[in-house]
């Protein structure tokens, strides 16, 4: 039972440290059995509320949706999520705009 309790402890160490990393990550999962996209933003967490730019930009390199965003304080994700029926088939961008930083990330509708 100490060998768990051990491999726990070491593996809760390396989450939280990544996790407290300062890197920023933009992640896209579509779920088919929802008929759901959902995006999600992980940033650092501050004390003070953040305004932040999401961006869903289809195949043809258009934007079909911008909405503006608070990462609350204290808060270290926001998400947005559309339905999947009805979108463009093809490889679409959900950009996020984070004061001067920008990422993105692709994902594929067929």
């Amino acid at each position: 039972m100490k060998i768990v309790h051990i491999l726990l402890l070491h593996f809760l160490l390396l989450v939280s440290s990544y996790a407290q990393s300062g890197a920023s990550n933009v992640d896209c999962l579509l779920l088919e059995d929802e008929n759901s996209i959902i995006c999600k933003y992980t940033s650092d967490r501050l004390t003070h509320d953040k305004n932040i730019t999401f961006h869903w930009i289809d195949p043809n390199g258009l934007i079909s949706r911008t909405r503006d965003m608070i990462l609350p304080a204290n808060h270290g994700s926001i998400y947005d999520y559309r339905y999947k029926s009805g979108r463009l088939q093809g490889t679409w961008t959900f950009k996020v705009i984070d004061g001067t930083d920008e990422y993105s990330t692709n994902f594929i509708i067929k």
